[in-house]
């Protein structure tokens, strides 16, 4: 019975008109993302050591529309809110101060070859401030950027009050005004090395605070840094890399401004890293 049951199901199949159905492909999603976490043997903005030449464990998320919009999230440990920046005052923050959190969002487009990213960015450091003496460390920025092949030139501004602790308490001694206007102008080059997978990284920028002294007889806390790396990808979103970094943060300029944990945080060093993104 089981037998004559499987036979006459198979001659049907095969006596039955042949039809076959494609799936419907699902439709193309109008957004993608993209992840990274990373370890670094420091961190390092705009060419200040942030860790005080400790590890930085730092990672990110990105949500990009076909349309050219975007959104994100970035997140790295710091020290510098807490290393001690004036020895009467103590430091910048009372407690928190260990966390960085950048939110960020923006439109990127290409006309004839040229890229286009304009954006706000929001630095935000959990904490509770050292009212005493210090503006808050939150700081909000508008950028723009241009690039061509693996040459970029970006401008970004501040448009908060207070720029990284900087701000009209700060500026009190010299009637300085708050910190709107402060900007950072970079220029940045990433060369591919033919097929080695190797990319060379140059990158020159300048910081120019809008009012930021702590007393009149002191430097302005503007300066310039600059930027030397490898990278090398690997199959799987896996990065190896090592830079070098250094400012032209005078003795004057650091022991007024860039002082914390009894250095010079602009300082040339060097850092090495490995980031894998998904």
């Amino acid at each position: 019975m089981h037998k004559s049951l499987i036979t006459t199901a198979v001659l049907g199949a095969l006596a039955a008109p042949s039809f076959v159905f494609a799936a419907d492909a699902a439709p193309a999603s109008d957004f993608t993302a993209a992840y990274n976490v990373g370890l670094f043997s420091q961190y390092i903005f705009r060419g200040l050591t942030q860790t005080n030449n400790k590890p930085a464990l730092q990672g990110g998320f990105d949500v990009n529309h076909k349309s050219g919009l975007y959104i994100g999230g970035w997140a790295s440990n710091v020290s510098w809110l807490r290393d001690n920046a004036n020895e009467a005052v103590g430091p910048v923050y009372q407690s928190g101060g260990s966390l960085e959190i950048d939110l960020y969002g923006g439109f990127k487009t290409d006309v004839k070859g040229v890229g286009i990213d304009i954006g706000a960015l929001q630095y935000y450091y959990p904490g509770a401030l050292n009212k005493a003496v210090y503006d808050k460390a939150n700081t909000t920025e508008l950028y723009g950027a241009l690039s061509y092949g693996w040459l970029q030139a970006k401008v970004s501004s501040v448009v908060s009050k207070d720029a990284w602790a900087f701000g009209k308490k700060y500026n009190a001694g010299t009637n300085g005004d708050d910190e709107r206007g402060t900007y950072y102008a970079e220029l940045n080059a990433n060369i591919p090395l033919a097929d080695t997978g190797i990319t060379a990284l140059i990158h020159v920028g300048r910081q120019e605070f809008n009012q930021a002294k702590s007393l009149p007889t002191n430097p302005e806390a503007s300066y310039t840094d600059w930027k030397l790396g490898l990278t090398k990808g690997f199959d799987g979103g896996l990065n190896i890399g090592a830079f070098y970094t250094d400012t032209n943060i005078s003795t004057a300029n650091a022991a007024a401004n860039w002082t914390y944990a009894g250095r010079n945080i602009g300082e040339s060093t060097g850092t090495v890293f490995v980031q894998k993104t998904f």
